[in-house]
C-alpha cells in the first residue's frame, strides 16, 4: 500500500531554510531571522530540526549547543520550506522521499535554486530521493493519512503549473504518486496577499483522519466572507458525505504593510511530535484561535508564535517549514 503520510502522524524532524541577505527577506533580514529562531527553538524543544543554510557557521551561532539541531549548506532563492523539499509517502514496508518540481508557485518568482535544493543535500537523508516529472508544491495539498488528499482546484488545476492537465488526469496523477484514492478539491476560497493561488494549507487542514479544521470569516463587511462562506458550503457537503468533523478557526483582523493586505491565517498551523505550533499576528483573534487548539489537542501542548514578519512575505508557520515522518533520519 502507498499513501501520503499525513503531518499529524509522528515525525521524525522538521526541516526549515533560514533566511539570508540574497532572500526577498533583506529589508528586515534581522527581524525575520528572529522569528525563524523562535520557531526553530520551539521545534527543537520536541524533536530534530534541521535547517538548510547559507553560511552554516554564521546561523549557528544563534543558536546554544543543542542535540536536535542539523545544519546543512545550500544558498536557496527563497525560505519556503513547505513548497520545495521533498514529500514522504509510505510504500509498502519502506518510507521515501518523492521531489516535484517547483517553479515558484507558477513561475510568478525565479526558483531553479529551491528546485536543486533536494537532490542538492540528499546526502542529509537516510532514504532514497525520488525526483517526480509534476509541478506540485507541498502547501497545495492536505492528507488525512488515508485515502482522502484535500486540494484547491484554484492551485492545483491552474494552467501556471500542469497546463496539459485536466482535472481527471491531476487526480490520477495524484492517486498514483500518493496512492491515495479520494481526491477532493475546494472550488473557493481565497486569502487577499496570497502568491500560491490559494494553497490549502492558508485554508483548511487535516488534524487526524476524520476532521479538518478551516477558516471561517462571519464579518460580512470583510473581502473574504463570501468565498469563505462558499468554502464553508463545500466543506459541510464533504462532511455530509464522507463523516469528516469541521472545526472552525477566526478570521484575522486584516493586518497591512505598506498599504497591502496580508494574508494572515490561523490555519497555517505545525504539528511536531507532542505540540502544535500556532501562528498568531497581534490582532485580538490570537488568543480565540488558540483556545480552539487546546480544547481540540487537550494532549498537545500548544505554542503560539508571533508570525507578522513572515506574512510580511505573503506566508506564515506552514509555509516555512516542512515535516519529515517517523522512520526518516537525518545522517
Amino acid at each position: 500500500m502507498r499513501r501520503l503520510i499525513a503531518e499529524f502522524e509522528k515525525q521524525s524532524f522538521t526541516q526549515i531554510i533560514f533566511p539570508h541577505a540574497k532572500s526577498d527577506w533583506v529589508d528586515y533580514l534581522e527581524e525575520a531571522q528572529e522569528t525563524f529562531v523562535n520557531i526553530i527553538n520551539a521545534i527543537t524543544k520536541y524533536q530534530e530540526c534541521l535547517v538548510v543554510c547559507d553560511d552554516v557557521e554564521s546561523v549557528k551561532s544563534r543558536f546554544k549547543e543543542n542535540e536536535n539541531l542539523y545544519f546543512v549548506e545550500y544558498e536557496t532563492n527563497d525560505t519556503w520550506a513547505r513548497d520545495c523539499s521533498a514529500l514522504c509517502i509510505e510504500d509498502g514496508n519502506s518510507i521515501k522521499l518523492l521531489d516535484f518540481t517547483f517553479t515558484g508557485w507558477g513561475s510568478k518568482f525565479e526558483a531553479s535554486k529551491d528546485n536543486a535544493m533536494s537532490s542538492a543535500i540528499k546526502k542529509c537523508y537516510d532514504k532514497e530521493l525520488k525526483k517526480v516529472d509534476l509541478i506540485l508544491e507541498g502547501g497545495a495539498l492536505e492528507s488525512n493519512g488515508v485515502e482522502t488528499i484535500l486540494t484547491t482546484s484554484e492551485c492545483m488545476l491552474n494552467k501556471n503549473r500542469n497546463a496539459k492537465s485536466s482535472r481527471d488526469q491531476m487526480s490520477k496523477k495524484l492517486q498514483d504518486e500518493f496512492g491515495m484514492s479520494r481526491i477532493l478539491y475546494l472550488n473557493h476560497g481565497y486569502l487577499a496577499g496570497d502568491d500560491t493561488d490559494s494553497h490549502v494549507d492558508t485554508l483548511a487542514r487535516f488534524i487526524d483522519e476524520k476532521s479538518i479544521m478551516y477558516v471561517q470569516c462571519t464579518d460580512e463587511s470583510d473581502e473574504h466572507f463570501g468565498e469563505l462562506k462558499l468554502m464553508e458550503d463545500e466543506l459541510q457537503a464533504f462532511r455530509d458525505e464522507y463523516g469528516f468533523r469541521l472545526i472552525a478557526l477566526p478570521m484575522s483582523d486584516a493586518c497591512y504593510f505598506d498599504g497591502e493586505r496580508l494574508p494572515a491565517t490561523y490555519a497555517n498551523f505545525l504539528f511536531i511530535n507532542d505540540a502544535v505550533l500556532v501562528p498568531t499576528y497581534g490582532v485580538k483573534q490570537d488568543e480565540e484561535a488558540l483556545e480552539i487548539f487546546k480544547e481540540t489537542f487537550p494532549t498537545r501542548d500548544i505554542i503560539g508564535i508571533n508570525c507578522f514578519s513572515l506574512i510580511k512575505q505573503h506566508g506564515s508557520l506552514h509555509c516555512v517549514t516542512m515535516n519529515f515522518a517517523k522512520g526518516v533520519e537525518i545522517i
